[in-house]
Formats: structure tokens, C-alpha cells, sequence
């Protein structure tokens, strides 16, 4: 390999790692900086918050007075059953079953916080979705007044486990309720938001009402890339194949102005879904990932927003818009049961990849996990049976490269021929020809490769997404969906991060030996000595460095892949393409006739044009 070569592979490298540094460090600064102002802000909006709150005890805000404006002080709300509710203690309820508890608070009758049962958090912690007070919804109406929901409490009217019915009365008889049925055996819960003998407080050309959902999802993983990278805001439009999307690790809002059936606040591997019985008529979206100080110290990881609007049909006495709540894990077939498409929101990469996944990978995880309990064993078995289907692919490509192999003198002999790129055509044209005659197709080794690709694509996303690996212990890894850490350094150290994955090193290591091993069958021309840098050096490295924050699960494939197919390699060169087998095939293929390919008729064609012009040339 040329000096010059090395030097740039090794400049890149290290412009690399600085740029990264310098951007992690300024990323940083903002989250910082952002971080101060957002408490500034949340500070000042409580204090505001709580002299409102003053003030309607006394019962004397006015709109005016709220907006800056000093005018005469005049009652709260126009009804006096307003003002008592919006004075009154809020008490808590509870629907349960054998999925999730759902805490209810009545004032806005809204949840309050969610539980989700069979699973903990990262350090073993009941696992809430939605941790008390962690959570606002209401739900705005002109009805003879502007009212939002979330400022008064409702009354119960009913409540057993599976059903909760909460009512916000008017003095003129009617009522705003809101009704919450948990069925057993079910994430989902449904509600019914109604509007009673209201039609003479709602005026008929009252025609939307709006909700607005805000919630802080809490930290439930051990790693902060991973589940951020992960975690995200989904909407779904009616018809469409597959949400749109928001966020997986970066902050961001969107304005829709389009009718969609329901979003998703999805965290790495659970979702707060809601559903619209009919459509949304709009939304507006935003998220915000906390940065990883207050990640670690207050357990926070994002805060979402939605801002939705919804149909409303005002002049019956009796108007019921169905909703539909979602609080439970990312489970493939659990969420593709409702058939809402709520399975598109699990990350299972493109339409070629994430139907390989969807029709290979999860069918054959689900039916080994069926007999065997241990996920390190299965990943094992399946690693295996993947490495066995595309055998016939690897030994086509082991065929290439061992041909390549026995004509690598020749090779070289055209190399040395041809050393100047004038004489590249020629070059090119002689190789075709040697090629042709040793029966070695030019993408007899990279193609059954490229084919391949999907299914490695088709790991990197299913197992960090895979809710089944969650907290399963295998060897020293404590959660094969988590990094696996054997050495924690307590600061951050740039593109490394904070602690060391055996699991990355192996893989990264057992790369290199593969690497290594297959590049004693390249050619030596100069041209392929960069190639030869990135596959032995430059690729274990950066492959380390991306896995070593990444799920153990899938540095745990790629090792045993790396192992499986370094011993395959041994086996099919020892004893099914061995070297004499190949100079056979080469001889039989020597005495047939010879059939010029098209690609080798095109490319003769374009030698003899360039020969022409070059004639033409030096004639001038």
C-alpha cells in the first residue's frame, strides 16, 4: 500500500474522531444552555400558574387582567357550578386489570398515571409509562363561555374496576362526561367523551373542539443512545402503509393539517397510543429529548406534545365522540392484534428489510423462543439456521474467490503489463479475457454478498427493537437489549462513550481475524491496497466504536456470525472448493467453446472507439 494512501485513510480517520469530539461537546453546550432556559421558563409559567390559581380562589381574574390589561374585576366563570368545580379537591381513581393500572385524577377526569404490569424498569423498579403528574389532557369547548376541562374537577359517577364514569355539571342541567372502560386482558382502553343536554350552552355553529395531550415520558433503559435513538412520535394517516414520524433521537415538531386517525408517544419499547374513532381533524406535534445530565439525575427522556383538533356536531342533546387509549409494550404481534397498524411504529428498517423481517427473522425468533428460554441460546440456533439457508450463496462466493485465487499469478503478470492508465482499457480487456477463460463471473464474489446485505440490515434493526430480548441475561450481559458493560470509566469519552462492550470487542476482534483471513485471496494491485486498509483495519474499528453502544444482543450476532462463517470459510476451502477441484473446473472450462458476454462486447467496442480517437489524435 502506497504511503500516501495510509496517510490519507489515517488523516480521515482522525478528522473524523475530532469532528465528532467537537460536536458532541458543542451538542453539549446547547443541551446545557437549553437545559437552563427550559427551567427558567417552567419556573415562570408556575409562578403564573399559581397566582391564577390565587386568584380564581378569590374569584376575581378577568381575561383582561390575565393579558395585561387592568379592567374591573368580574367573576371567574359565568356559571356558578364552574366555580365551585374549579375550587374543588381532586381526588384519584383507579380502573386495573391484569395488564395495566390506569390512575385516573377527576380533576379534567384524565390520566393520571400508568403502570404497566410483568415489566421493570432498568433497576428493577415498577414500571411506569406515565408517572404521576407527569401527564395533562384537556379538552377545550365554547359553551356559553371558553372552558378547558383540565381546570375542573368532575365528579364520579360510576366506578368499578373495568369502568369509570366522571361528570363536570352545569347549572342549567347538563353535563360534560367522560367514560373509561378497561376490558381484562387488554392495553387497550376505551373512552367516550360526551356532551349531555348541552345543546342550549353550545352554540350550533360550533362545529371543532380541541385536546391537548401533553406528556414527560420517564427513563425506563439503562443506556440514554440507545433509547433515545429509539424512542420517537408516530401519526397515522387512514390508508397509508405505515406512519409518519418524528424525533427517533432528535428533537422536532410538525404542524398537520390533514385529517389522521391516531400518534403514538412510542418510547424504545413501549407507546402511549391515542386513537380517534372517527378521524382527527389536525394536529400539532412536539418533541423534546432531555439532555443525558437530567436523563441520569431525574430520570426524564422526552416531553411530548400534542395539540389535536376534532370534529363536533353541536344542536343534539346527546353528542359521544369515541376515543381509544393505547398504554402498553411494543410487542409485534400484541400491536398488529388491533389492526390499526399500530406494528409500523417498531423501527424493522425498509420495505425490502422490514419485510424480511416481518416474514423471516420474527416468524423463526417467535418459534425457537417457543422451545428454548434462554434468548442467548436462540439467538445462537437462529444465527445458525440463517448461515445455512444462504450456504449455497457463500459457496458460490467461496467458488469466485478461489478461483480468483488460482489465477492471481496471471493477475499480477497483466498488472505489471499494463502499469499505466493510459493502458487501462487494455488492462481491463486482457483481465475479461483471463476471466472468461477461467469461467470466474467479475460479480461471482460481490453479488451473492449484496444479496446478503438485507438480512444483516434486517439484525441491526430487529434486535435493538425487539421488546422479547428486554432484560434477558446471557453470560456477563445483564440485558441482551442494552449495551453489556465490563468496564464503566465514569466519564464520557468521545465516539467510546462512558464504559467498554465486551460483547463490540469480540465482534470487532473476531472481524479483523475474518478480514484477515479473506484478504490473502485479493489481488495485489496497488488499487486494491486501499481496499484491503478499510477491510482489515479501518472496518473492526468503526464497527466497534458504532456497537459499543448498541444492544449486546446485536454485537452477540455479529460475532457468532463472524465465528460461524470463519470456520465455514476453513471448511469449504479444506474440502469442497479446494484448489484442485478448481483447476479441474478451470480445465473443463478451457477446452469448451467460448461465448463473448455482452458486457465483454460493449467493452471491446469501447476499446476500439478510444484506439480510433487516439489514432485521430496523434495524426493531428
Amino acid at each position: 500500500m502506497k504511503k500516501s494512501n495510509l496517510t490519507g485513510f489515517v488523516l480521515i480517520f482522525v478528522i473524523m474522531m475530532g469532528f465528532s469530539w467537537y460536536q458532541s461537546r458543542q451538542y453539549k453546550k446547547q443541551m446545557e444552555a437549553q437545559a437552563q432556559l427550559d427551567s427558567i421558563a417552567m419556573v415562570e409559567h408556575m409562578a403564573a400558574m399559581a397566582m391564577d390559581s390565587l386568584k380564581r380562589a378569590e374569584g376575581l381574574v378577568s381575561e383582561g387582567e390575565m393579558a395585561g390589561v387592568k379592567v374591573m374585576n368580574m367573576p371567574a366563570y359565568k356559571d356558578s357550578m364552574l366555580t365551585e368545580a374549579r375550587l374543588a379537591d381532586a381526588s384519584l381513581c383507579m380502573l386495573s386489570n391484569d395488564k395495566v393500572d390506569i390512575e385516573f385524577t377527576t380533576r379534567g377526569a384524565q390520566p393520571y398515571s400508568v403502570k404497566i404490569k410483568d415489566y421493570m424498569t432498568y433497576d428493577s423498579t415498577e414500571l411506569y409509562l406515565i408517572k404521576p403528574e407527569m401527564s395533562q389532557m384537556g379538552i377545550s369547548i365554547y359553551a356559553g363561555e371558553n372552558i378547558n376541562t383540565k381546570d375542573f374537577v368532575f365528579q364520579v359517577a360510576e366506578h368499578s374496576d373495568s369502568t369509570l364514569v366522571m361528570r363536570l355539571p352545569f347549572a342549567g342541567g347538563g353535563y360534560i362526561q367522560q367514560k373509561y372502560f378497561l376490558p381484562e386482558g387488554s392495553y387497550m382502553m376505551q373512552n367516550e367523551l360526551s356532551f349531555v343536554n348541552m345543546e342550549n350552552l353550545i352554540p350550533r355553529n360550533v362545529s371543532m373542539l380541541d385536546i391537548d395531550w401533553s406528556v414527560i415520558i420517564p427513563r425506563l433503559e439503562k443506556g440514554y443512545k440507545n433509547e433515545k435513538q429509539y424512542s420517537k412520535l408516530d401519526f397515522y394517516f387512514s390508508g397509508d402503509k405505515k406512519p409518519d414520524e418524528i424525533g427517533r433521537g432528535r428533537d422536532g415538531d410538525e404542524r398537520v393539517d390533514t385529517r389522521l386517525k391516531w400518534f403514538a408517544f412510542q418510547q424504545q419499547f413501549f407507546s402511549a397510543i391515542m386513537t380517534s374513532g372517527s378521524e382527527f381533524a389536525s394536529a400539532d406535534f412536539s418533541l423534546k429529548f432531555y439532555p443525558e445530565d437530567q436523563y441520569k439525575a431525574e430520570g426524564k427522556l422526552m416531553a411530548c406534545t400534542a395539540r389535536l383538533r376534532s370534529d363536533f356536531q353541536a344542536g343534539s342533546s346527546n353528542i359521544t365522540l369515541p376515543y381509544e387509549f393505547y398504554f402498553g409494550p411494543n410487542d409485534y404481534r400484541t400491536l398488529k392484534s388491533y389492526d390499526q397498524k399500530y406494528e409500523k411504529i417498531i423501527p424493522l428498517g425498509g420495505w425490502m428489510v422490514g419485510w424480511f423481517s416481518r416474514l423471516v427473522i420474527i416468524p423463526c425468533f417467535d418459534f425457537l423462543g417457543k422451545f428454548f428460554s434462554n434468548y442467548g441460546l436462540v439467538i445462537l440456533l437462529m444465527t445458525l439456521l440463517i448461515k445455512l439457508i444462504i450456504s449455497p450463496l457463500t459457496i458460490k462466493s467461496y467458488k469466485s474467490s478461489a478461483k480468483m485465487q488460482v489465477i492471481k499469478p496471471e493477475v499480477d503478470k497483466l498488472n505489471a503489463k499494463y502499469p499505466n492508465e493510459k493502458d487501462a482499457m487494455k488492462k481491463q480487456q486482457a483481465m475479461m479475457e483471463l476471466y472468461q477463460k477461467a469461467g470466474i463471473s467479475p460479480m461471482g464474489g460481490c453479488l451473492p454478498m449484496l444479496l446478503q446485505m438485507p438480512i444483516l440490515f434486517a439484525m441491526f434493526r430487529f434486535f435493538p427493537a425487539s421488546i422479547e430480548l428486554r432484560q434477558q441475561k446471557f453470560l456477563w450481559a445483564d440485558d441482551l437489549s442494552a449495551y453489556d458493560s465490563i468496564w464503566d470509566f465514569g466519564v464520557n469519552v468521545p465516539l467510546l462513550g462512558d464504559h467498554l462492550s465486551l460483547f463490540a470487542l469480540l465482534m470487532a476482534v473476531t472481524m479483523f481475524f475474518y478480514s484477515k483471513m479473506t484478504s490473502s485471496q485479493m489481488s495485489d494491485d496497488p488499487n486494491m491496497a486501499g481496499m484491503k486498509f478499510m477491510s482489515v483495519w479501518l472496518m473492526p474499528i468503526m464497527m466497534f466504536f458504532i456497537c459499543n453502544n448498541l444492544s449486546a444482543a446485536l454485537s452477540y450476532y455479529y460475532l457468532l456470525s463472524n465465528i460461524i462463517t470463519m470456520i465455514m470459510t476453513w471448511y469449504i476451502r479444506k474440502y469442497v472448493v479446494t484448489e484442485d477441484k478448481v483447476r479441474a473446473d478451470m480445465m473443463l472450462r478451457a477446452n469448451q467453446p467460448k461465448k463473448k458476454s455482452k458486457w465483454q462486447q460493449r467493452l471491446e467496442e469501447a476499446q476500439r472507439m478510444q484506439e480510433q480517437m487516439q489514432k485521430q489524435q496523434n495524426r493531428r
